[in-house]
């Protein structure tokens, strides 16, 4: 069974590196992790349900089809922040207390933007998942041997996005509304990865006080303290025959 991928983003910037980590010594409010934010949801249900592999689907098509949605909705969620992501306000890719560089294809470790670096990630993830070759769609296609490896790589970029947009443009997000988007997704996404071990958890440890909170189904509403009393209509109720 084939899945149907499709993504069109036009990004400048193409690279094919690793980023890394080093903290910055101050550590700021989390506003993300606030009851008052995290209870707000687009979904209500066990997100578990949504990433098991179906029984009748390939592993490699269902990382496929997966992969190449979180990469549309991530790009998607961050494009509605990207006019106050700039070069003056976001001066590194920052997350948490983790700063990211960013290695080029000679290895050569740089320090660039916030913007700079998702452009980078971005133009990575959709060079890889329209490549016939990596994400192939036609009927017969073998998937290459490197591509559980590379859907690592695509996951563990977009986390860094994920990452960014709570903790450097949280506010914006709730300004817009769309909070509760962005907490399904990233929830979704958190749930996902955990299910295939597609992300080493010393990645994302930054962000599991929230990852602990999103990824737990949504507590029902408290019953009512006193039950109607049934209408006489309904009391020993015999049908004649």
């Amino acid at each position: 069974m084939r899945f149907k991928r499709n993504g069109s983003y036009t990004l400048n910037r193409k690279s094919k590196t690793k980023p890394n980590g080093k903290k910055p010594p101050v550590e700021e409010k989390k506003q993300y992790v606030e009851p008052e934010f995290t209870k707000t949801r687009v979904v209500d249900f066990d997100l578990k349900e949504l990433v098991v592999l179906p029984r009748e689907i390939d592993l490699n098509e269902w990382l496929a089809s997966n992969t190449t949605t979180f990469f549309n909705l991530i790009n998607l969620q961050y494009s509605t922040i990207s006019e106050f992501c700039t070069g003056e306000t976001c001066q590194a890719m920052t997350a948490c207390s983790t700063i990211y560089y960013w290695y080029d294809e000679r290895g050569k470790k740089t320090k660039c933007t916030a913007p700079q670096y998702v452009d980078f990630v971005m133009s990575l993830c959709q060079k890889l998942v329209t490549d016939e070759e990596i994400f192939p769609t036609k009927y017969g296609k073998e998937f290459p041997n490197s591509f559980e490896s590379l859907v690592k790589k695509i996951c563990r970029y977009l986390f860094h996005v994920l990452a960014h947009l709570y903790w450097a443009h949280f506010k914006e997000t709730v300004a817009l509304d769309l909070h509760g988007h962005l907490n399904t997704l990233y929830a979704h996404f958190i749930v996902f990865v955990r299910e295939f071990n597609l992300i080493d958890p010393k990645e994302t440890c930054i962000m599991d006080d929230l990852s602990e909170i999103l990824c737990s189904p949504v507590p029902s509403p408290a019953p009512s303290s006193a039950a109607p009393a049934p209408s006489p209509s309904s009391q020993n109720h015999v049908t004649e025959r």
